[in-house]
């Protein structure tokens, strides 16, 4: 069987959900440092992409991804329904980023 299925959907074409098992989450609190603010200063003044901040969420999101599939694996699932990210920022420069989901068991038709 097939492993870390995900999908933003409530099913996957060609399996069937044989048992339902409930939330799973990925969190993780990030900061900007002091060196990337500077960098991400000069980029803004360029215009376009600021791509120091944004390899930043990405690496959050990553990370808030793995965890989940990790928490996934840990209560026997093989799959993730219904996956979404969530950010809020917690105080100026740190952000939690959430991933999150509802593990579910599948199997082939």
């Amino acid at each position: 069987m097939e492993k870390n299925l995900v999908t933003t959907g409530t099913e996957f074409q060609g399996y069937r959900i044989t048992k339902n098992l409930g939330v799973v989450r990925g969190i993780t609190v990030r900061s900007r440092n002091i060196f990337a603010n500077i960098g991400a200063s000069l980029q803004a003044l360029r215009g376009g992409n600021i791509s120091l901040y944004t390899n930043l969420c990405e690496k959050a999101r990553e990370e808030a991804f793995e965890l989940m599939l990790r928490h996934a694996d840990a209560m026997g699932a093989n799959a993730i329904i219904a996956a979404r990210y969530d950010a809020n920022e917690i105080m100026n420069g740190i952000t939690e980023v959430l991933a999150y989901g509802t593990a579910v068991i599948v199997e082939k038709l």
